[in-house]
């Protein structure tokens, strides 16, 4: 949202905020007020502790920030109020974008910025303290591989999607939008280096098997989970985006407003996110607004194509078989992937 509207609010009841001298609109908040500080204090401590401990050799400084992350990570999973789970590129942004404009909406923020944990909390103490996590750097504050154990007692919500979509999209992750320090940091090919699409899919540090394996140890433990946990489909999601976004926040503890529903899913349709990318007038996350890396290069968008099955377009058929092959059979049938 651009700076100076107003936001009409359809729902006064929900918000704390409301000036009853005024007209129904509520005024711009302090713009600092817009970031997570938790967010801002955490960034600041790893900087600080990585910046004297420089002479660690790289493996070590590697594996402390990651321990560092993890640790960051599991605080703000005690404080909240549920979390989102997903692999990198299942379309956690794009989920991410409507279920801001649900809550901006719905809890009376005027705000242009995307839910970053307690950011919407800290302008109404009504709005969820929400944790988006990838389950990749709290991995290693837990030491206990990919399974699920350190969110029992929450209501976690957990993101998936096709596995050879996820690999593909991570590719052009890797290839236009990570920075150098990530995939040393995630144990990607290195930076600069020449690796093919084919090869990349087929990696088992970050390709299909490495994703299998996750996905695998988190439908084990479901059963543990048990009616805590919300399993949520991107094909699901791109067929009826409303209606996911519906049981979401019903099911994390919202009575939504069919109205306020139904303006968050136009206000991140693929199409208007993307337009708003290209303009660089995205939701500002973590202090930045979406943007592509290049504007010249299509596949450096973050909203880049979001195809179901798209992964066969990049692949001859001889290599599309292979790559299925990576999947059925071996990746747990509870998600619904193993027919190609």
């Amino acid at each position: 949202m651009r700076s100076g509207t107003k936001l009409p609010i359809q729902r006064p009841s929900d918000t704390l905020y409301e000036d009853r001298t005024k007209p129904r609109y509520l005024t711009r908040m302090t713009p600092m007020t817009n970031l997570s500080y938790r967010e801002i204090r955490d960034v600041a401590s790893r900087h600080l502790i990585l910046s004297a401990l420089f002479f660690l050799p790289k493996g070590k400084k590697i594996a402390l920030e990651r321990r560092l992350r993890g640790r960051q990570e599991n605080a703000k999973l005690q404080e909240a109020d549920w979390a989102l789970v997903s692999w990198g590129k299942s379309g956690r942004t794009w989920f991410r974008v409507m279920l801001s404009r649900f809550y901006q909406l719905h809890y009376g923020l005027e705000t242009d910025y995307m839910l970053e944990f307690d950011n919407f909390h800290a302008l109404n103490p009504a709005a969820p303290k929400v944790l988006f996590s990838h389950n990749n750097y709290i991995r290693d504050h837990y030491n206990h591989g990919d399974d699920l154990a350190q969110y029992r007692g929450k209501k976690l919500v957990l993101l998936v999607r096709d596995p050879r979509d996820v690999a593909v999209s991570q590719y052009f992750q890797w290839s236009y939008r990570m920075r150098p320090r990530k995939k040393a940091l995630n144990a990607y090919p290195a930076h600069g280096s020449e690796v093919a699409i084919y090869d990349f899919v087929r990696n088992p540090d970050c390709g299909i098997p490495r994703i299998v394996a996750a996905f695998n140890a988190w439908a084990r433990s479901l059963p543990e989970l048990a009616a805590d946990v919300l399993v949520v489909r991107y094909e699901d999601l791109r067929r009826d985006p409303a209606e996911v976004l519906r049981q979401v926040v019903s099911f994390t503890g919202v009575d939504p407003d069919p109205a306020h529903i139904e303006a968050a899913k136009d206000y991140a349709a693929y199409e208007n996110m993307k337009k708003r990318e290209a303009a660089n007038e995205g939701m500002r996350g973590s202090g930045q607004r979406v943007k592509p890396g290049d504007e010249s290069n299509p596949d450096s968008f973050k909203v880049r194509r979001g195809k179901v099955g798209g992964y066969r377009d990049y692949f001859t058929p001889e290599e599309v078989a292979v790559v299925d092959g990576l999947v059925e059979g071996k990746l747990d049938p509870v998600f619904g992937y193993n027919e190609a």
